[in-house]
């Protein structure tokens, strides 16, 4: 066998070890695409078509809401933990004194569209810690629990007052790992969600949509539920602003 130069040596191990590189990558690939089972990519899918037609107002938040609870109540937990790769994604958080802490994740997924129609991040809790109370304009959003136990609660946003949002209850109950709820301009519209233990986390989608001829400003609006008893059951709960809002109830 001819003797090889250093450069044709060095030449060879580099290639070697590219080539190596590259099967190593396709074998990661490989199992990666393994463990993501096709039901939940399909679910997925589904998720993202109801926000297309959201979005192109094929339908209305309202049916929207109903879907999308149906599909939460049907996805299996331990697959979209792994589909968001939960364990990477909390084993080195610094949770919030007060407050939620937002966690920007991506699908472990080659499958679906290259830009979803929804918005989408985990909110982590410590113990005693909340989503503070708030509702939205133009957005319809749908809240799953990953871990964790919750005291949530919903009011119908009946009208918007200079000062004030006169609002009703609608939800008050304990959500556990499964439990989901949703909200839209149009029904369940302010939320609260406190941690009951910790840390806890909450899976969250958002999809912004103009519904009607709304001249409201799209965003969150923050809201202090602790307000004037009027009649009929309802609410007239003081318009604040996120910082007082995290001081009363983070």
């Amino acid at each position: 066998m001819p003797s090889l130069t250093r450069r044709q040596f060095t030449q060879q191990s580099l290639g070697g070890l590219l080539a190596f590189s590259l099967i190593e990558t396709a074998l990661q690939c490989d199992v990666l695409a393994a463990s993501v089972k096709p039901e939940i990519v399909a679910w997925l899918k589904e998720i993202h078509q109801l926000g297309v037609d959201l979005k192109a107002s094929k339908m209305k938040q309202v049916a929207w809401q109903k879907q999308i609870e149906t599909l939460y109540g049907r996805v299996e937990l331990k697959e979209l933990l792994a589909l968001i790769d939960f364990e990477e994604l909390t084993k080195r958080l610094k949770l919030l004194d007060q407050g939620a802490l937002s966690l920007r994740f991506s699908f472990d997924t080659t499958e679906g569209p290259s830009q979803y129609s929804f918005g989408k991040q985990i909110f982590a809790l410590k113990e005693g810690c909340s989503v503070v109370p708030h509702g939205h304009n133009n957005m319809a959003t749908a809240f799953l629990v990953l871990k964790g136990n919750f005291h949530g609660r919903h009011y119908d946003r009946l009208a918007d007052e200079e000062e004030h949002f006169l609002i009703r209850p609608t939800i008050d109950e304990k959500f556990g790992p499964g439990g989901c709820s949703t909200v839209s301009d149009f029904k369940d519209n302010i939320h609260w969600f406190k941690a009951l233990d910790g840390p806890s986390f909450i899976f969250n989608i958002h999809v912004f949509h103009k519904e009607g001829d709304s001249d409201k400003l799209t965003g969150r609006v923050y809201v202090d539920p602790d307000g004037e008893s009027v009649e009929g059951g309802m609410i007239r709960a003081p318009r604040i602003d996120y910082k007082t809002a995290v001081q009363k109830y983070g």
